[in-house]
């Protein structure tokens, strides 16, 4: 096995939940575009593996292919909003599991109401990545990503409780 193919291996089992999850994040939650589009992600990581130039973390450069290749995802395929994904969200009462798990949800619901930029944020947020690393992401300073999550988060509070944003 050559020393990029560890290096690749060790970068996918290091980073595959969490590019998961940030796609889950952009396709309303259906687990089957995420898993394409994360391997998408993947593939293009192994194709520009030897050209990294390290001048970001790995982590910053994966964000940022995950990021432009669900971007690309919903540009070209105006990806389901509004009441459809909502409709595919909802988990009816029966269902519900927990009172969690249905907060859950209604988290992400709000989330799929943002513009696709905050989506973008608060997704990268939630993986916990530093407001810093968002920033270069993103590419806006760090203080208008702290500013931007700042209204983030009172946007989704008031859709969670109010059911609005």
């Amino acid at each position: 096995m050559s020393e990029l193919q560890s290096r690749f291996e060790a970068i996918y089992h290091n980073n595959y939940q969490k590019i998961i999850r940030v796609c889950m994040g952009y396709v309303n939650g259906d687990e089957a575009l995420a898993k394409d589009l994360t391997q998408e992600v993947f593939i293009k990581v192994w194709k520009n593996l030897a050209s990294f130039r390290e001048e970001a973390s790995i982590s910053t450069w994966i964000y940022r292919i995950t990021v432009n290749t669900c971007l690309l995802q919903l540009r070209k395929k105006k990806y389901v909003k509004g009441e459809e994904a909502i409709d595919k969200l909802l988990v009816s009462e029966e269902n519900t599991h927990s009172s969690k798990e249905y907060q859950l949800k209604k988290m992400y619901q709000c989330i799929n109401k943002l513009p696709k930029e905050s989506r973008g944020i608060v997704l990268l947020a939630l993986e916990g990545l530093p407001q810093k690393d968002i920033a270069e992401i993103i590419g806006v300073s760090h203080e208008a990503i702290r500013v931007r999550i700042h209204r983030i988060k009172n946007s989704l509070t008031k859709c969670v409780q109010n059911d609005s944003i």
